[in-house]
């Protein structure tokens, strides 16, 4: 239920979509935020001359939104662009393949007025496919810096901003990858208030063709690049994963990470060489991730062996087809998987 401020002068709400040829998913983050049950909500969409049937998409909510053309450079830029047109004192990206979950926007709302110190609102957001399926729960917690220092673990379209604070710290346009990661890290080091909500605020898609996963190498390099820039350390949990993308192109998402002691040493290697001025902290975290994969190489091996020992043949219905679910750490390289659980197909026998 809306407080007594929300009723009499609700915030003006502003929301920017980005978007090129995302024709297939735009229809549904649209729908997404004007179904929302917020009644002040300014809504821009960036379009980069897209040349699939984006404009005819638009065209259905005239009225209903407002269009921003563009020149096409980077994904960034065209946020940045939406929003520095936004007239909200809250404002918000969400991408075109994307979507909100009903209430987001008023929930995020009460959470600023009921924390006036907080310049950045995020919650909970779930992983879903292509098609809309649920993967799994996006890895948020409560905010803690210390934790920022070596992942992300803001889920973007569930986060809201203060307009004020985004106007003192905007996103870097030159990135072309991991500037949302970028812009919590900025704002983070100017001790701007961040406040968790447990609430579910958003769905998160992962696809082939998402900006995370089709530029895989590029997430790693950049993300690398800025935690360097801000932290002055590259934890060895991103050059052991960038290591391993580059030596068995696995996405570390849908396929998970595969350990490997001879990829991991190339890592301590390269870590000290990359930290020189913090080799005692290389050596710390190498021994972390080791016992790490030392407890998934143990996992791994109780569950062959409880998968070889006789037991009773039970059919078990199931949806028509197996399904992957990804299970994740938080600490690992790119929030790379750490094992797969396959659901099983109908009338397999367990």
């Amino acid at each position: 239920m809306y407080n007594r401020e929300m009723l009499s002068q609700p915030p003006l709400v502003s929301i920017v979509t980005p978007t090129y040829n995302a024709g297939r998913f735009l229809k549904e983050s649209i729908e997404s935020v004007l179904d929302q049950d917020y009644p002040n909500i300014e809504y821009l969409v960036v379009d980069s001359h897209s040349t699939d049937d984006t404009e005819s998409i638009l065209n259905r909510y005239s009225g209903r939104l407002r269009i921003i053309r563009t020149l096409r450079q980077g994904p960034a830029s065209a946020i940045h662009t939406g929003l520095s047109q936004a007239q909200g004192s809250i404002i918000a990206w969400l991408n075109a393949d994307d979507k909100y979950a009903p209430q987001a926007v008023r929930s995020a709302v009460e959470a600023f007025l009921e924390q006036p110190d907080a310049d950045v609102v995020y919650g909970d957001a779930d992983w879903i496919d292509a098609g809309g399926g649920l993967i799994r729960r996006y890895p948020t917690i409560p905010f803690d810096p210390r934790v920022l220092e070596r992942d992300c673990f803001i889920s973007q379209p569930a986060s809201f901003l203060r307009a004020s604070a985004y106007r003192d710290c905007t996103l870097d346009e030159s990135l072309p990858v991991s500037f949302d990661y970028d812009l919590w890290i900025r704002l983070a080091r100017l001790r701007r208030g961040f406040q968790y909500i447990p609430r579910k605020l958003a769905s998160s898609r992962m696809h082939r063709e998402c900006l995370t996963l089709a530029q895989r190498r590029q997430v790693f390099e950049v993300t690398m690049d800025l935690l360097k820039r801000h932290y002055g350390y590259i934890p060895l949990s991103w050059i052991f994963g960038y290591l391993s993308y580059r030596w068995d192109g696995r996405d570390q998402f849908f396929e998970p990470l595969r350990f490997s002691l001879g990829v991991f040493a190339a890592s301590v290697s390269l870590g000290i060489a990359w930290n020189p001025t913090k080799p005692v902290r290389v050596v710390r975290d190498a021994a972390v991730t080791a016992a790490r994969g030392l407890r998934r190489q143990f996992s791994n091996l109780a569950s062959r062996f409880h998968a070889a020992m006789p037991t009773e043949t039970a059919i078990v219905p199931a949806p028509p087809e197996a399904h992957t679910q990804v299970v994740m750490s938080p600490g690992d390289a790119g929030r790379s998987p750490i094992r797969a659980v396959e659901r099983p197909a109908p009338g397999r026998a367990l």
